[in-house]
Parts: C-alpha cells; structure tokens; sequence
C-alpha cells in the first residue's frame, strides 16, 4: 500500500513540476531533478529505494521503444559513421578515464573503478531524447546525439559485466571472451529486435481493432526486452532495433484512427515514465548518501571532477569527428561540436545499471565501493541533467544550428502544397476515366482547394438512399486522396525534400483528415 502511494504523489509532482517547465520554457527532466532534491531534503521525507528491476524491466523499455521510433532511419543512414565511432571509441575512452580518475581520487580499487567507469561511458537516450524534443535541431544533429546514445549501450554493457564480473570474483579479464559477449549481446538482440517488429507488422497489420493494436503496441517492447534478456543478449539492443524498424513502417500500419490513438495513449505513458523515473533520480540522491561510509565526504568533487572529464574527452573526439563528418552543410564545425558535446546527457540508464550491482562478491563479503560508485554516479547524471540540459537550449541558439521557426513553417507549407496538388492530379486523373460522378470529384476538389476538411460534410446528411450513396462515393474518393497524398509525403521525405519532422506533422494532418471523414459516416 506504501509503494503505490508512494507512485500517486510521484505522479503528482511530476505532472504539477512538467506543466511548470513547459510554461516557464526549461527542460522538464532538468527541472523534475531538481524538484526531486528539493523534495528529498526536506525533514522528515521518508527514504526513497527503488529496486533496479524495477526501472530496467518498467520503465526503460517503452522509453526507449519511442526514443528509437522518433529517430529518422533515412538520417541514421547519412551519419552512421561518427555514430558508430562515438557507440565504440568514445565509450571505451570514457570507461578507462574515469576509471583511471576514480582510483586517483578515491578509495575504489581498479575493478569497482572500472565498473564506475562502463557506468558512465555511455549518454542516455532518455534523457537526450527528453532533452531534444524541445529543441529545433537539424535533422542529422539530433539523429546523430540521440542515435549514439540509443546504441552505444551494448559497448558500455559489456564494459559493465565485465567490470562487474572482475570485481565480485576477482578474476583475470578474457578479451576474447569480451569481444564475443560483445557480439552477442549487440548481435544476438538486434536479430531479436527485428524479428518482434517483423512478427508485430505482421499482426498489426491484420489487425483493425484499435483496442487490440494499442494492446499489441505497448506491449512490444516489453516483449523485446524480455526475449533477449532471456537468451542472454541485450534487451536495451533489441527494444532499440524494433522501435526503429517500426518507426519507419508505422505509418503503414493500421488506419488514421489506431495510429492516432497509439499516439495519445504513448504520449501519456511516455510522459508518466519520464516524469517519475527524472524525479526519482532528485529523489534518491540524498538517499544514497546517507549510506555512504565515513570517510566519503569528498564525494561531490570527485563527482565535479569525473563529469568534467567526461565532457572534455568528448570534446576532444567529438571536434576533429566534426570536421570529417559535417552532418550540417554549410555550419562551422566548431558549433556542431559544441552542441554534440554538451548533448550528450546521463540519465535513467548509467543508474539503472549502478542500482544492478550485485551487493556481495562470490565469497559472501560485502562488496567494498558500491554505495560511492551509486552516489558518483547519480550525481555525476544530476550533474549532467541540471546544467547541460539548463544551458543545452543558450547554447543552440548562440550556435546559429537551431532551425527557424518561419523555416519550419515554410517547408511545411511547401508540403502541403504539393500534397494538394498531388490530390487535384489524381482527381483529374479519375475525371478523365469517369470513375467517379462529376459532382462527388467537385465537392472533393473544393475541399482540397479550400482545405476545408470536415464542414462539407454538414452539407451531405441527408437520409436519403440517394445522399446515403453519393455520402459514399464522397468519403471514398477522400480516403483515395488522403491515400496518394501519404505516398507522395512519404517519396518528398525519401527523396530529402522535407524533414522527418515535417513529415510527421502532416501525416499526422492526414491521419486526422482521414479520422473525421471516418466519424461523418
């Protein structure tokens, strides 16, 4: 009873702490650690603990299911290259630094130092996606930020059990065997990512009960994740792989209806799931501290130190990664590099995976270094989270890479046009074959031309069989419209015309054109 009263007042703050942020113009998740702190400081705030199955098993798998949905597969293919550096030579080089700093600067031995280190290597795709939202990046830039932290996680995992694994049993490190966990884990959960999408494709689209496509779409991830855990490879991998392969089919998937409905029903859990898991995160910090051993009172510096040297290593290969590969034309590099660098938040996975650490090594001794590794840890990503994502959106802006809000509406409406075209051109196409009576492709065509989507249709109520039918042929003929224009906003996206934003703003234009048509029957 304790626990669920303990999610109603999360779920309370955090809704009251995000309508805040969004009227006040500051990143919610910076903002819901914040008032997690505030909260857990104040006297008499009973102690917060949430076990680690909790937020990998609960949490992590829908976030990252619509982190990897809303990453644009046809940018990924442009900038591929400095993401696969920065998922594997930047995450090792994160590892050993901090792990090199924090047997400097603490009391941790080499392995607990180690696991600190797989800990922090990698972003979080949560919280960059979180973050980015809000912002109006070029397409590449923020394919390329969130891109790398959605897969950078199966190098940091294999660092992490390997670090664990070191520091439990006090055992030599097999790199051969390292590399193939490495493999398998990245390998194995990608074929198991992309067979749930081809497996939920397959029953979406055979399926037209909105009820049972939301059932079928909140359950996937969890389906992913539970399948490769189980075959020991990377869930995280595998949730990551069916969110982008489905992202980029979703559209084909179902009616208006059903992917409207998956939208709002997804928006609402996703916006849960962030707000909790940000302010848990405020919430466990003083915690965590209260546990720490005597002697430990260094921690915050060491955690300024150890977050200081992860942004400027990832200054350091991100700037001349920058100059080789501009996903931007025509931007300097130096302002690419800098907003790629300070992009590059910790989150909900480096503490998911601090909580994981086993509490015991293999000979029944408490394992030394654990409660420091958790509070380096979560204050390194409060850190992060507070003054990155505080100063994240300054930072675009000063860097001339934010897209103009005039732009946007430009091409959106460059967009539309052509969509109305489109429409007009297959009307005239059916007005020439007589396929259709003149007077249904007229009513049609103005409502193309006026872009009056849903006022024609209080004109076509009348019960009459003979209305009843031309109603018919009317709705009809706009699905078929609505239909080719789909096709022709998908080959402008295809062809690099429009933005994956801009296509996912009028398709979803389309999907409530189509929605209303469906209600006037």
């Amino acid at each position: 009873m304790r626990a669920v009263g303990t999610v109603l007042v999360l779920v309370v703050l955090a809704t009251l702490v995000a309508t805040g942020a969004r009227r006040w113009r500051i990143p919610a998740p910076s903002l819901l650690v914040i008032a997690g702190l505030v909260v857990a400081l104040i006297p008499g705030t009973p102690p917060l603990h949430i076990a680690p199955q909790t937020i990998a098993l609960v949490v992590l798998p829908p976030l990252l299911y619509a982190s990897a949905e809303e990453m644009s597969l046809r940018d990924l293919k442009i900038v591929w290259r400095p993401v696969a550096v920065l998922a594997l030579g930047l995450v090792l080089a994160s590892a050993a630094a901090v792990g090199v700093l924090a047997v400097a600067l603490t009391h941790l031995t080499a392995p607990m130092a180690l696991v600190l280190g797989a800990v922090l290597a990698s972003t979080d795709p949560v919280a960059v996606t979180a973050l980015g939202r809000r912002l109006a990046l070029p397409g590449r830039v923020q394919t390329m930020v969130q891109a790398e932290s959605l897969f950078n996680d199966a190098t940091s995992l294999v660092l992490f059990k390997v670090a664990v694994g070191l520091a439990v049993a006090a055992s030599a490190v097999s790199w051969p065997k390292a590399g193939g966990e490495f493999f398998l884990l990245a390998g194995g959960g990608s074929v198991i990512g992309a067979a749930v999408a081809a497996l939920v494709a397959l029953l979406r689209g055979r399926t037209a009960d909105p009820i049972l496509e939301t059932v079928v779409a909140l359950v996937t991830p969890y389906g992913a994740y539970v399948l490769a855990e189980g075959a020991h490879t990377s869930g995280v991998t595998a949730v990551v792989v069916a969110g982008v392969v489905l992202g980029r089919s979703g559209y084909r998937l179902g009616d208006a209806r059903i992917r409207l409905q998956l939208q709002a029903v997804y928006s609402v859990v996703v916006f849960l799931l962030e707000s909790v898991v940000f302010a848990i995160i405020g919430l466990e910090l003083p915690t965590m501290v209260r546990d720490l051993p005597p002697g430990s009172g260094a921690w915050p510096l060491q955690a300024l130190a150890l977050a200081a040297v992860l942004i400027g290593l990832r200054v350091l290969w991100v700037w001349p990664l920058s100059r080789v590969v501009q996903p931007v034309e025509g931007a300097a590099s130096w302002r690419v590099a800098a907003v790629v660098t300070w992009a590059g938040t910790r989150g909900v996975m480096p503490l998911a995976a601090a909580l994981s650490i086993p509490l015991v090594a293999d000979d029944g001794s408490v394992l030394p270094g654990r409660a420091l590794v958790l509070v380096l840890t979560t204050a390194v990503v409060v850190f992060t989270l507070v003054v990155q994502g505080l100063s994240l959106a300054p930072l675009v802006n000063r860097s001339g890479l934010a897209l103009e809000p005039q732009d946007t509406a430009r091409e959106q409406e460059h967009a539309r046009q052509r969509l109305a075209r489109a429409g007009l051109a297959y009307l005239d196409q059916l007005a020439d074959l007589d396929a259709a009576p003149q007077a249904a492709l007229e009513r049609v065509r103005l409502a193309l031309d006026a872009r009056l989507r849903h006022s024609l249709a209080q004109d076509l109520r009348d019960p009459s069989t003979e209305q009843a039918s031309f109603l018919h042929v009317y709705q009809q003929l706009r699905r078929e419209v609505i239909a080719v224009q789909s096709t022709e906003l998908q080959g402008m996206y295809d062809s690099h015309q429009i933005s994956d934003s801009t296509r996912r703003q009028l398709q979803h234009d389309l999907d409530l054109e189509e929605s209303g048509i469906s209600v006037s029957r």
